[in-house]
């Protein structure tokens, strides 16, 4: 099946990839980065990370990539700080780049999307030079963690999962890691974790608020409904849930990544 992406392109989830940044998202990556590297950025999305990765291997040429026309086109609108990145549409099971073209290539949270994502992991392989970086960080729905309890946000996380394996895609992916690295033919693994952790006040409202958002106006929503797994009053109600989490003062929520580094 052909893959479809569980978030669409909203703008409470462009919201969310706009906050990402190198330190908060790669910063398993950046020690091993360098002036002058030439970096790939699988699935760059609007491209905050790829912008920041690039002013570390300036004046290396960085190249994002990213399967919505609509993204690429917003990013050129909005304009660039770094004259060395270029950003286009393109394939992740067939990237338009000769073997070893790059020295790193760099991927955050894409292959959970992905009908196939050890397929997307030999692709990024071919691309990089021998003994290059190929550098993924995946999230792990299944190994989220909130407080206070709330069955509805109990009820979304099932419902995440049910969407994402409707598409031919997992959710848990950052488990999966070192097994589909294994699988696409890398031997050598670095492997690690860090989360995000929303707490304070302000983090609480902009964590829940964009959840609460996206639960009932992203293709998540539509998705839900499309395969008959969920009501929109339902969707309402967890949208709800999400917000009176962010008002919580002694509301915690923890999201968990495993990142992998493996040499070309």
């Amino acid at each position: 099946m052909a893959d479809r992406y569980t978030h669409g392109h909203h703008e409470s989830v462009l919201r969310s990839h706009r906050w990402r940044t190198a330190e908060n998202s790669a910063a398993h990556l950046i020690p091993h980065l360098a002036a002058g590297q030439r970096l790939l950025d699988v699935g760059c999305g609007p491209g905050t990370i790829t912008l920041d990765l690039a002013r570390r291997v300036a004046p290396g040429t960085v190249v994002g990539i990213d399967a919505s026309p609509e993204v690429i086109a917003a990013r050129d609108a909005a304009g660039r700080d770094a004259a060395t990145v270029i950003l286009e549409v393109g394939d992740v099971y067939a990237l338009d780049a000769d073997d070893g073209a790059f020295d790193v290539v760099h991927a955050h949270q894409v292959l959970q999307h992905l009908t196939d994502p050890v397929a997307a992991l030999v692709e990024m392989k071919r691309v990089v030079t021998p003994g290059g970086l190929v550098a993924v960080r995946e999230s792990d729905y299944g190994a989220f963690a909130w407080a206070p309890d709330d069955t509805l946000l109990d009820r979304w996380l099932t419902l995440y999962h049910q969407v994402t394996r409707a598409n031919g895609a997992d959710a848990d992916a950052g488990r999966r890691l070192p097994g589909w690295f294994a699988a696409a033919g890398f031997t050598e693994l670095e492997v690690s974790s860090s989360t995000w952790t929303f707490h304070e006040l302000d983090d609480r409202a902009w964590w829940g608020g964009l959840w609460a958002d996206r639960v009932v106006a992203s293709a998540f929503a539509d998705q839900a409904v499309e395969y008959g797994l969920a009501e929109r009053a339902e969707l309402e109600e967890i949208a709800a849930a999400f917000r009176r989490w962010a008002l919580a003062d002694d509301a915690v929520f923890v999201v968990l990544h495993v990142e992998v580094l493996a040499r070309g």
